[in-house]
């Protein structure tokens, strides 16, 4: 009876080593099978990144924008992609922006708005030709704030706002939510504050939003603009800072730059390529030039048969002149 007992528990000790064992083997099993789904999983992402990356290179593009986008306006196909989900501060493209509510809220352009102390940029110390006092309407400061990028003009369109400063930053936002550019925030109507951020998906939307206003249109495509100085002969030349307006061998709808130094330099427009609409954003190039060279880059590439053959490029990173004059009066300097 006694071994009868011990042979059981011998069994049953047997059995239990068994499943456990087997357990262990399972276990062991989906672990390895988990690891390999991993590894291929991983493997997959990175054959297709590196057929994107081959696809890029293949274009002959190097492009020296940390993130680029370019978009056929007619179709909406993304035919150029790198770092396009990247939210990093976006500087004086917030002026399109800033443009638009001015325009939506559908105040007299030819209202006068003057420029006050609280209009000087206090954050960067950047340099205005519009000193403190100088009155100038609401249709002229729209001129300098997208043409020439003139933050006291931006600020002075935000100020003269209804409700003021901060009313006019809550249109900013709730705009951008209704262009569907979930990833925009804003701060000011300047872009001076870096806390002005999008991705370069978004600032398609917002380009594609400012070309159906033909005001912005003219402005921010003209070449210079002579203003004259009220109280003397003076004139004073206000050109665009996107020089590509002034080439005759492009075609451009919708222009607008801008740079602080923790956005870098940056470029949106919307330009007709090889006969097609296109909305081009490039977003913190390495150097004061290069959104240019890269805007270039990217035409000689569209324009080419190698351009027409492929017309798709994603780059996979870790993270993807008319003049005029207009009378100012000008007050005390600042």
């Amino acid at each position: 009876m006694q071994l009868h007992w011990i042979a059981g528990c011998v069994l049953w000790l047997a059995s239990a080593a068994m499943a456990g064992e087997t357990g262990s083997a399972q276990t062991l099993a989906q672990t390895q099978t988990d690891r390999a789904a991993g590894i291929a999983l991983q493997a997959e992402s990175r054959i297709g990144n590196d057929r994107v990356s081959t696809s890029l290179r293949n274009s002959g593009l190097n492009l020296r924008s940390s993130s680029a986008m370019v978009v056929d306006q007619k179709t909406g196909r993304t035919l150029l992609a790198k770092n396009t989900d990247a939210l990093m501060p976006i500087a004086s493209i917030t002026k399109l922006m800033t443009a638009m509510v001015v325009l939506d809220a559908e105040l007299p352009l030819e209202e006068k708005i003057s420029i006050g102390k609280e209009d000087r940029d206090s954050l960067k110390g950047t340099h205005s030709r519009l000193k403190v006092g100088t009155t100038l309407s609401r249709h002229l400061a729209l001129q300098l704030a997208l043409m020439s990028s003139e933050n006291r003009a931006a600020a002075a369109l935000a100020r003269a706002y209804p409700g003021g400063v901060q009313a006019f930053v809550g249109a900013m936002n709730r705009k951008a939510a209704s262009l569907g550019m979930a990833h925009t925030h804003f701060v000011d109507s300047t872009g001076l504050n870096s806390n002005n951020a999008s991705t370069a998906q978004d600032l398609v939307k917002m380009v594609n939003a400012a070309y159906t206003y033909p005001l912005i249109r003219e402005i921010t495509t003209t070449g210079s603009y002579d203003v004259a100085m009220r109280g003397g002969p003076r004139r004073v030349q206000f050109r665009n800072t996107n020089q590509l307006v002034r080439n005759k061998s492009w075609d451009i709808g919708v222009s607008k730059t801008g740079f602080i130094n923790e956005a870098g330099h940056c470029l949106v427009m919307q330009a007709n390529i090889a006969n097609q609409p296109m909305v081009i954003v490039l977003l913190d190039s390495w150097g004061k030039l290069s959104r240019i060279g890269d805007a270039q880059r990217i035409k000689k590439w569209m324009e080419s048969s190698r351009g027409a053959k492929h017309r798709t490029a994603i780059l996979s990173t870790p993270g993807n002149g008319w003049k005029t004059a207009v009378a100012v009066s000008a007050a005390s300097g600042s």
